[in-house]
C-alpha cells in the first residue's frame, strides 16, 4: 500500500518521475504551475522555478511532514478560467496544500510557512508578480499560519529546492530567459490574451 504522506497533486507524475540530485544528495520531485506535493522522507526535495509566481513551502516540524506548491494567480478560481487548473490560483492552492499536509499527519496549528517567488519577470501594466505576493502574505496572515521566512519580489527568477521533511529550503536566482521562467512568462501571456477582451 501508497504511504498516504507521498501525495502528489494537480497533474500526479507517476512514481519515479523525480531524478537523484548529486549536490543536495537528494530525490528530487519536480513541480510546475497548479502543482503540489506532500512528504516526509528526508531524502525527498521538491523543487520548482518561479518567476512572477508563488510557491508556499509548509512544514510541521514535529511531525516532520510538509508540502510545496506553486500558483500563478492571486485569489481563487472565477467560472470556466478555474475549472481545469483550480490550483494555479493562489487561494486553491493553498487551501489544497493544507488540506494534504494536514491529512499527512501535520498539526495546522503547527505548521510553519516561507514564501518564494513573486518577481516582476514581466514588464506589463499589471504587476502579477507583486498581486500575488500581497495574496500569499495576506493568506498566511488571514489563516493564522507562522511565517519563518521568505524571499519574494524583485526581477529575477528563482529555483527552489524544498525538503519538507524538515523545512530546509534554497534558492538559487535565475536569469530571466531560464526554460522554467520562460515558460511562466508564455504561460502568463497566454492566459491574458483568452481572459481579457
Amino acid at each position: 500500500m501508497a504511504d498516504r504522506s507521498d501525495r502528489r497533486g494537480a497533474h500526479p507524475r507517476p512514481s519515479g518521475t523525480g531524478y537523484f540530485d548529486p549536490d543536495f544528495k537528494a530525490n528530487a520531485i519536480p513541480i510546475t504551475l497548479g502543482e503540489w506535493r506532500v512528504c516526509r522522507r528526508p531524502d525527498e526535495m521538491v523543487t520548482t522555478v518561479l518567476g512572477s509566481c508563488v510557491a508556499a513551502c509548509v512544514h510541521d516540524p514535529v511531525a516532520r511532514v510538509g508540502g510545496m506548491n506553486h500558483f500563478l494567480l492571486p485569489g481563487a478560481p472565477a467560472g470556466a478560467e478555474g475549472a481545469h487548473s483550480p490550483c494555479r490560483y493562489g487561494a486553491a492552492a493553498m487551501d489544497t496544500l493544507l488540506d494534504a499536509v494536514t491529512a499527512a499527519g501535520a498539526v495546522r496549528d503547527r505548521l510553519e510557512v516561507k514564501l518564494f517567488g513573486g518577481a516582476r519577470v514581466i514588464e506589463a501594466g499589471q504587476d502579477i508578480g507583486a498581486d500575488n505576493v500581497a495574496f500569499a502574505l495576506d493568506y498566511v496572515a488571514r489563516a493564522g499560519l507562522t511565517l519563518t521566512g521568505r524571499d519574494l519580489g524583485g526581477t529575477l527568477g528563482r529555483r527552489l529546492m524544498f525538503f519538507p521533511a524538515t523545512g530546509r529550503a534554497y534558492r538559487r536566482f535565475m536569469k530571466a530567459d531560464a526554460a522554467g521562467v520562460a515558460q511562466e512568462v508564455t504561460h502568463w501571456r497566454r492566459l491574458r490574451r483568452a481572459v481579457l477582451p
